[in-house]
Formats: C-alpha cells, structure tokens, sequence
C-alpha cells in the first residue's frame, strides 16, 4: 500500500470535505477523489459516505483513519531514529579497557560521552591488550583502550594518553618511608612483572629500563592483569614497576613512589575499526578529553 494513499484518506478523512483536503495537499480534487476510491478497492472496505453535500466516515472508516495515524506516526519515529543512529546519537558501543586505564582520562571522557549522548548505550568490557586486538578483528568491540599497537587489518591506533611508571612496594617495606626511590635501590629485591609470553612491549619497556640503569630485574612472579600485581606486592610477593594510573586502585597494603631516574613515558592506546561506517564510533574517537 502506498503511504501516500493513508495521507491523502487522512485528510479527508480530518476535513470531511473533497476540496478543503485537496487544497491542503497542494493537490486537485479529482486526483484526490481516484486516490481514495483505489484505497477502498485495494482495502476491499468503504471508507466514505458521500453524498452531494457531505462526506462521513464509515465505522470501518474511522478505524481505519486511527490505525492510519498510527502507522504514520510509527514512520516518522522509525526515520528520526534512523537518521539519528546514522548520525551517531542513537546506537549501542562496545568499549574494552585494559585494567590500569580505569585510572586513566578514559573514565572521564566515558563519563562526559554518556552525559552529550544519553541515548548511545556503552557495554563495556576488561580485557588484555591481546585479546582486544582478537575481538578488534573479530567485531566483538568497537573500541579498545590498550598498552600497544600492532599492525591490524582494518584497526587504526592513536596514543590517547601518556603516563609515567611508578615503583610500588609493601606498605611495611623499608623504601616505603622514602619519597622517592632509586632503580639501583630496587637491584636485590623480586620483582612481579607482566608476563613476556604475550608478546607485549610493557615487560621489555620495564627490563630495558632496568638494565639501562645497571639492574637485572630479578622477576619471580608474572601476572596479567596491573591490579593483581599490585594485590601480590600487598601480599608481599616481591614490588612492581607499574604505570602511574595504577595508583587510583588505592589499594591497602602498598605504597607508590616516584623514580629519581626519568623514566620512559607509558602509552595508552585507543583503536578502534575503520572499515565499519558507525557514526557513534566516530563521535567517541573524536569526544573532547579536556577538563
């Protein structure tokens, strides 16, 4: 059935008057007169009484003028939230993360993302950098927030954040008074370490810092997630070179110190598909991260 036969009933329909409804249709009334006598034979249903000076509606008229409305009106929503899912307002998000971003600009931009676009529901998801890079390719998630970048078909990367690293120990260690702390402090102690299997830069980045400074990192546990290795230097396993967003765990039981010597800057990616034309994605990668 063409909509255009349920607008031109509706007007009828509302003016009860062939020319009235004709002139607000921008239209002739013989036109207009065709067009409902088809919709009456398609439907099968007399719509209209008419007579030579007025024109009423059947029962089955009337029901029939309701459930039109009704239809319209169903369009009309189904085409603004169309176009606003084209136009990235409307839609679903899946955003994973690393655990140590949860300290990171990323709670902030989430935060500001759902108050500009209350309509865009966000699921989000924990996981290693390697396996968001698995679900990347895969389509499980739309963003990602990871520790580094790896030539990914489709997948584009930029650094979202910069942070430094941090040593975090004990609370009853003995460098835990001090303000700061030395690598070379750090030369006899055992270290909890993300594991060097995955493949990931962070385990190099630490040892290479380590040894540029004269210390062999002496690594007796290895774990894959920041907040377990922080939950194991609590329980006195050994200490941990950590980024500085690790801090926000606030967790009992251990104490973060600066380094004296510079130590190199820890990048957070996000990355995201490139070949999947979604305007909520886009409104994410480009949502303001100022203050």
């Amino acid at each position: 059935m063409d909509i255009r036969k349920l607008r031109y009933f509706i007007a009828v329909a509302e003016e009860l008057h062939f020319h009235r409804a004709a002139e607000r249709l921008n239209m002739t009334q013989p036109p207009l007169s065709q067009q409902i006598q088809n919709l009456e034979e398609e439907l099968g249903v007399k719509l209209l009484e008419r007579t030579k000076k007025t024109v009423r509606l059947t029962p089955a008229g009337a029901v029939f003028l309701d459930q039109a409305r009704l239809i319209l009106a169903q369009l009309e929503r189904s085409i603004q939230l169309t176009q606003k899912v084209d136009q990235g307002v409307v839609g679903h998000i899946t955003v994973a993360f690393v655990d140590s971003a949860s300290g990171s600009m990323m709670v902030d931009v989430l935060r500001r993302f759902r108050a500009v676009y209350p309509q865009i529901e966000i699921t989000l998801r924990e996981m290693t950098s390697y396996e968001q890079l698995q679900a990347l390719q895969d389509g499980q998630i739309h963003i990602g927030f990871l520790r580094y970048q790896e030539h990914t078909p489709n997948v584009s990367f930029q650094i979202f954040q910069e942070e430094t690293l941090m040593v975090v120990v004990p609370d009853d260690h003995p460098l835990a008074e001090q303000i700061q702390v030395s690598i070379t402090d750090l030369a006899e102690e055992d270290f909890i370490l993300f594991p060097s299997h995955l493949g990931t830069p962070f385990h190099r980045l630490v040892r290479e810092y380590c040894r540029e400074h004269g210390v062999e990192p002496r690594i007796t546990q290895e774990a894959i997630q920041m907040y377990t290795i922080v939950n194991l230097v609590a329980a006195g396993m050994g200490v941990s070179i950590v980024p500085s967003s690790v801090e926000v765990f606030q967790r009992r039981g251990v104490v973060f110190l600066p380094l004296i010597e510079k130590p190199p800057s820890v990048p957070l990616y996000m990355a995201w598909r490139t070949d999947i034309n979604q305007g909520v994605i886009t409104r994410f990668i480009h949502m303001d991260r100022s203050d």
